[in-house]
């Protein structure tokens, strides 16, 4: 099979083409988190916390103090930033809190499947002993 051929059977298998549905709507549904998490849920946060910020958090590791984190960089100075680690643990739960309930709210407008239960029929075993008592019935 030459590589063309190989090519094409794989990018025609249903597969690939619902995986690059699925990443092309990721991707816009990524915006709309996004959105929700930086339009609506961070003011809110912001309010609750009185406007505390950690990015300016660090600890610089040449032990001078800085004024705040750009001017530690200006200096040239190795930091730990563990105020924009926070910052990122923070916008993690916060995109996470958001997609459970964007997911919540779209199962709730989905359809339940009907479950069509189908009578699997005797198996091997059955059908030899119903053959057993037939057997022995027209004797």
């Amino acid at each position: 099979m030459g590589f063309v051929s190989e090519f094409k059977e794989f990018i025609s298998k249903g597969n690939v083409l619902d995986l690059a549905v699925g990443v092309i709507i990721g991707a816009s549904f990524g915006g709309i988190v996004k959105s929700l998490t930086d339009d609506i849920l961070m003011p809110v946060l912001t309010l609750l916390t009185g406007g505390l910020d950690f990015k300016d958090w660090f600890v610089a590791l040449d032990g001078g103090t800085y004024k705040d984190l750009a001017a530690a960089k200006a200096a040239n100075a190795a930091t730990l930033n563990y105020g924009l680690f926070l910052n990122a643990v923070l916008a993690f739960l916060l995109m996470a809190f958001a997609i459970f309930w964007l997911v919540k709210l779209a199962n709730r407008f989905k359809k339940p499947q009907e479950v069509v239960v189908a009578d699997p029929g005797p198996t091997k075993d059955q059908v030899l002993l119903m053959e057993i008592r037939d057997a022995l019935r027209t004797r």
